[in-house]
């Protein structure tokens, strides 16, 4: 195949750079005289060279235009000839034309599936060649492929080519005895199944896991609804919110936030529903991730800076309810 110099010139499937028809060709009943010498016509053109069947039409001893134009039909029914509606890879299009000095049956059946119109549409690859575009949107081959079709046959008396001389032989009998014969492949450690008491262990336990983190979030949730109520004023937010609160507090439960963190970013947020970027900012603060905004310039206040570890024991951050974090829900009301 020779690929066309411009965008709209004739790609030739050829299997020899001269004008010569195969005897198959020049043989093929299918086609008339007529159809025939405009093939070979066509042939001889340059790469450059767009048909127009006006312009094939025109000059001393030429044919009509429909003459020509039902010789090209003819041509593209019998696999020698198809226009190309090409789009690019840029994006830009253009009419071409195909051209082969064989027959090639994917275009003869392409004739028929685009209802024997002589224009393909064919979408340029990656790799410069074409690819036709369905109806479906599905892409088939355009016929320039090399393949089988594209190997010179032998001619006849001709013997077949032989493998070079210097290809080497088959090993021997012997030698194959001397190679260490192939190492099987390493087998893969597969895990065993789990019984069904065990997965239904695991089923209790991730059970019993998310009845604790409702519980908790519940707690939260309870504590703080009561508490904004009453120095905040009743809710008059959109309804459901409550529950909104208790979903996110058990979010961040399973995030890894303790009860007593989701208890003071609640308090820190002073929202009685905090939005999403409110509630992450607020946890941020009370796990010292994110600095707060000091508009007084005074330093922001932490329990472990002025008490300490009580004990020496770090406050929980686990999601499980526990003693320890009942206490911190208590607040004292200000003087």
């Amino acid at each position: 195949m020779s690929r066309q110099s411009t965008s709209g010139g004739v790609r030739v499937k050829r299997r020899t750079p001269f004008v010569i028809i195969e005897s198959a060709t020049a043989r093929d009943t299918r086609l008339s005289y007529r159809e025939l010498g405009l093939l070979t016509y066509l042939l001889d053109q340059s790469e450059d060279w767009q048909v127009r069947s006006e312009q094939l039409s025109q000059g001393e001893g030429r044919e009509g235009r429909d003459a020509v134009r039902k010789s090209l039909h003819r041509l593209a029914a019998c696999g020698y000839y198809r226009l190309e509606r090409r789009r690019f890879r840029n994006g830009k299009t253009a009419m071409g034309t195909a051209i082969s000095d064989h027959p090639v049956e994917q275009w003869a059946d392409d004739y028929v599936t685009f209802g024997k119109k002589l224009d393909i549409p064919v979408v340029e690859q990656e790799d410069g060649t074409f690819r036709v575009k369905y109806a479906d949107g599905t892409l088939g081959s355009d016929g320039f492929s090399s393949d089988a079709e594209d190997v010179d046959p032998p001619a006849e008396g001709e013997p077949e080519e032989q493998p070079a001389e210097d290809e080497p032989e088959s090993p021997t009998s012997a030698e194959l005895k001397a190679t260490p014969a192939a190492q099987p492949a390493e087998k893969k450690t597969v895990a065993p199944k789990k019984t069904a008491e065990e997965k239904a262990a695991e089923a209790e336990e991730k059970a019993a896991q998310e009845k604790a983190f409702d519980e908790a979030a519940h707690k939260v949730a309870t504590w703080w609804w009561e508490h904004a109520e009453k120095h905040l004023g009743k809710y008059v937010g959109q309804r459901g919110g409550f529950v909104a609160v208790r979903q996110m507090v058990r979010r961040a439960l399973v995030a890894g936030y303790s009860q007593q963190e989701c208890a003071k970013a609640l308090q820190y947020a002073r929202k009685h529903f905090p939005a999403a970027q409110q509630w992450q900012d607020a946890l941020g603060v009370v796990t010292n991730h994110v600095q707060p905004k000091q508009p007084n310039g005074r330093i922001p206040y932490s329990d472990s800076a002025t008490w300490g570890d009580q004990d020496g024991v770090p406050p929980t951050t686990t999601g499980t309810t526990d003693d320890a974090d009942d206490a911190t829900f208590g607040v004292i009301a200000r003087l």
